[in-house]
């Protein structure tokens, strides 16, 4: 499920009686809830998204959560590392393009100036580079999925 399915989900339980959707895959988890007005249980059925409007959704209205099966460093052993940030919103990929090898991996040494990952943005695609030398001790977003501004990237260890 790409960024845009899940817009177009929230969008349609936004706009409908749903109460509740759930969606449970080995890379993701989404749980949708809608504030609907009936008493009714939540529902597990398949619907199809909505198509796109140019409304935005109350952030009140509709509360999404995304998580991933990788896991956390523990708080006091990542005041060790320097984390790469998202420099902006945007798709995330570790590769410059599908038929190429990634930039860095779990355990490379990178320089100042090295380029980790591409993220895109309006069909640009930005190399970000790191801003240390160190190794990489955590690479914290998948593949081809989504990221916010001043979202962590890379845990690298100087």
């Amino acid at each position: 499920m790409n960024f845009k399915q899940i817009q177009q989900l929230i969008k349609f339980v936004s706009k409908t009686d749903v109460a509740e959707v759930n969606i449970e895959n080995n890379n993701f988890k989404i749980n949708i809830k809608g504030n609907s007005k009936s008493n009714l249980e939540p529902i597990n059925k398949v619907v199809q998204p909505a198509p796109i409007v140019s409304q935005p959704i109350q952030p009140e209205v509709i509360q999404a959560k995304v998580t991933s099966d990788a896991s956390p460093i523990p708080e006091s052993s990542s005041d060790n590392y320097h984390t790469v940030k998202s420099p902006i919103i945007g798709t995330f990929y570790r590769k410059p393009s599908p038929d190429k090898d990634v930039f860095v991996n779990v355990g490379d040494t990178v320089g100042e100036g090295d380029v980790l990952c591409v993220i895109e943005a309006m069909k640009l695609f930005n190399e970000i580079e790191s801003d240390i030398s160190g190794k990489i001790v955590k690479i914290l977003v998948e593949d081809a999925s989504p990221v916010e501004f001043d979202q962590p990237l890379f845990l690298i260890e100087p």
